[in-house]
């Protein structure tokens, strides 16, 4: 599992910064978060739950709105409706960078948001919020309490969640203007609905208006003890449990094994591109991986690059090499360690290379063999290293014989 920095253009224009979490191998499906009201995707119950699908084989995306976090543009100029918009402009960047996200997460008003954007995001199966309000109307309360002359004004300073921003007088028409419950009346997906009775920020009641709305199949989980941040890690960490499980009846089929591929045929290794950018899609018979470039050649970093992958393949076939001696001589080998290196360089600095201008290929190779071996054994398995199958196959003459399918 690995995590990949993103940037994508938001409604507004601005660009949007995000984190999008890669499980190992192929990604069973794809998710989307959004982050509660003036929260950012940092928010460490946002980063636990979207680790933890990532560990379930769900791809999850997590961003900040516009004007939040580390995205740019202005909150002020912002909205729900804006928020909606980003979280559109989202759902574009996988579809096409990747795959349309099946699953949507909200947290607080972005549950709101989630349920309003789900229509508009058709290959999403199904939708879940965490301690979300039944009309987005709900925020006004905050910022009335502080602004109560904001509609006169047109501007004014509120601090929400600890932090001073600047709200303008179309947020609050915006928020009038929204009618979540017809939204979540018509909503046509899988609903799940997260909620803490103690709650002090969005009331219980507004999850039992939602479950009345909302239309079957729909499911509410309460979060008993948590307060509306899940700031208690253990609290977050149940939400994810219970959401890997719940959406995985929505999703496709996992293989028994992590990163597996069903029906794959073994020995064939099968490479595919994605719609754009350099990084690949890459099993091996039912093993799934993935290739790329680093970002300053062009890729993305969401998996390591073809070198890489031609080391890792001589690395564990000198490893295997080595213990499949050791055993057979019944030599007390405990573990080895290959470390690799490749590099180009100039022919005329490689005194034993028969290529004499131009660069040649280089690789080096470190052996850590741990066990009580003489020095006699050590010296045979520094040998027989250069007899494991890929060495011989690097260092013979190698024939590709490419055609067009």
């Amino acid at each position: 599992m690995h995590e990949e920095r993103i940037h994508f253009p938001g409604a507004l224009g601005a660009q949007l910064a995000a984190r999008l979490h890669h499980p190992t191998g192929r990604a069973r499906a794809y998710a989307l978060f959004a982050h509660c009201f003036t929260c950012s995707k940092d928010l460490r119950a946002a980063v636990r739950l979207s680790r933890a699908l990532a560990e379930q084989g769900v791809a999850t995306l997590r961003f900040d709105f516009t004007g939040l976090g580390e995205s740019e543009g202005d909150f002020a100029d912002t909205s729900f409706s804006s928020n909606v918009d980003d979280l559109v402009a989202a759902a574009d960047y996988l579809r096409s960078r990747y795959e349309a996200p099946r699953l949507l997460v909200g947290h607080s008003l972005g549950g709101s948001a989630v349920v309003l954007a789900a229509g508009r995001v058709t290959e999403s199966v199904a939708v879940a919020t965490i301690g979300a309000p039944f009309e987005p109307s709900h925020v006004r309360k905050w910022i009335d309490e502080q602004a109560p002359d904001l509609a006169e004004r047109g501007t004014c300073r509120v601090t929400l969640a600890g932090r001073s921003f600047t709200v303008k007088k179309q947020l609050l028409d915006d928020l009038e203007s929204q009618r979540g419950s017809q939204a979540i009346a018509s909503l046509g997906r899988a609903l799940l609905i997260f909620h803490s009775p103690q709650d002090q920020v969005v009331g219980i009641q507004n999850a039992q208006h939602i479950y009345v709305a909302a239309r079957h199949p729909k499911s509410f989980v309460s979060l008993d003890g948590a307060d509306h941040l899940l700031s208690r890690p253990a609290d977050a960490e149940y939400v994810a449990n219970v959401l890997s499980a719940w959406v995985s009846r929505y999703l496709p089929a996992a293989d028994a094994d992590n990163g597996a591929v069903a029906g794959a045929e073994p020995g064939l290794v099968v490479v595919r591109s994605e719609s754009s950018g350099l990084a690949q899609d890459v099993t091996a018979g039912r093993h799934a991986l993935r290739a790329d470039e680093p970002v300053e050649v062009g890729g993305t970093d969401t998996g390591p690059n073809p070198y890489d992958y031609l080391l890792a393949g001589l690395g564990a076939c000198t490893s295997m090499t080595l213990r499949m001696y050791a055993t057979h001589k019944g030599w007390p080998l405990e573990r080895v360690t290959v470390r690799l290196r490749h590099e180009k360089i100039h022919a005329k600095d490689c005194a034993d290379c028969e290529t004499k201008t131009g660069k040649v290929d280089r690789i080096e190779r470190e052996l850590v063999i741990e066990g009580a071996l003489d020095a006699e054994q050590r010296g045979r398995l520094l040998e027989i290293a250069d007899r494991c199958p890929v060495h011989r196959t690097l260092t013979s003459e190698t024939k590709i014989v490419t055609t067009l399918a």
